[in-house]
């Protein structure tokens, strides 16, 4: 029998199996605390490493020496990002470019102003012995996926000119089962997690990350309201110093990241394993020659303009006014 391979769960795009979502609040303290202000950084998702650098800025009071006391409101299936932004219960939400772009589409007033990854995490999963290393390669395989993905698909076989009438499309959970016991070919999912299990369980995958295929969306995506970043530009600027200072600690020592996760969270079934390889494999994800030269967080008008592209592509259409890079620039000195 195969072995039952069932993948980390951090992804907003598919349902969650575990434990009632949980925040916390207070995390920054420090010297001078009295003075401290409060606000709230609304995650996309469950607690885990994905979110590391926050957790290290709260654990080393790099919000407090700002003047922040800052809650890190866990996310989840019952827990989107947008509404507590829009209300004013959190500061900033961290998002994707293409949830923005919906909501922006409904009316609301949301910016992006700094962009945590790099590269979009998606990718097809394969095994090495029927591999999938291009986007031509998916033509007569099946694919597992969640349907409600299918644009995604599509706008990596138009920028590929790969044809998606030759992918079988086949409805399965988020997990690494149908891969590994035959029914499908591959999979489509985050690099960071479902390869990060089948790792853990000693089965090896190849993994193609679709941004080294044209596929350009910005994830992990930091988004404020026009209110916000015109009447609360400080806090702002405070916040996204102290996520600089946490994740440049993060790419310095990942491992670190992961121990400090698992200990701030010991009831949420995050493995040390699991989290250490997550951490290890979200660095190329989110440090670039681009946040080399710039800092963290940073993006380009080339950056913004790959994504209107691929945007387009998901039926999103956006302009670069979705983008602010203003805070950044204060944030790193530019």
């Amino acid at each position: 029998m195969p072995k039952k391979i069932i993948s980390p769960l951090s992804r907003r795009r598919f349902l969650a199996t575990t434990s009632a979502a949980f925040g916390l609040s207070a995390l920054s303290t420090g010297p001078g605390t009295a003075q401290q202000t409060e606000v709230a950084l609304q995650l996309s998702w469950l607690h885990s490493v994905q979110f590391g650098g926050s957790y290290i800025a709260a654990s080393k009071n790099y919000w407090a020496d700002q003047g922040l006391t800052v809650a890190l409101n866990q996310g989840g299936p019952n827990a989107p990002v947008e509404p507590p932004v829009v209300s004013g219960n959190a500061l900033v939400g961290i998002s994707a470019a293409d949830y923005t772009a919906a909501a922006v589409a409904e009316g609301a007033p949301f910016k992006i102003i700094a962009v945590a990854m790099q590269k979009n995490p998606f990718a097809i999963t394969s095994l090495p012995e029927n591999p999938v290393n291009t986007p031509a390669d998916l033509e007569g395989k099946r694919i597992g996926m969640a349907v409600a993905n299918t644009p995604v698909l599509q706008a990596l076989c138009t920028i590929n000119n790969a044809d998606i009438e030759k992918i079988e499309i086949v409805p399965t959970q988020y997990d690494a089962a149908p891969l590994v016991s035959g029914q499908v070919d591959c999979l489509l999912n985050w690099a960071t997690d479902i390869p990060v299990a089948m790792k853990i369980q000693g089965v090896e995958s190849v993994t193609m990350l679709m941004a080294d295929f044209g596929y350009s969306v910005h994830s992990q995506t930091y988004i404020a309201t026009d209110d916000t970043i015109a009447n609360r530009r400080a806090d702002l600027v405070a916040l996204l110093k102290g996520e600089v200072m946490g994740w440049n600690d993060y790419q310095t020592d990942t491992d670190a990241a992961a121990a400090l996760t698992v200990e701030m969270f010991p009831d949420a079934g995050l493995g040390l394993p699991t989290q250490k390889l997550q951490a290890e494999r979200q660095v190329p994800l989110m440090f670039s020659d681009l946040t080399a030269e710039n800092g963290f967080g940073w993006f380009t008008e080339d950056t913004v303009n790959a994504n209107i592209e691929t945007l387009a592509l998901l039926d999103r259409k956006v302009t670069p006014d979705l983008w602010d890079r203003s805070l950044l620039e204060e944030v790193h000195g530019s």
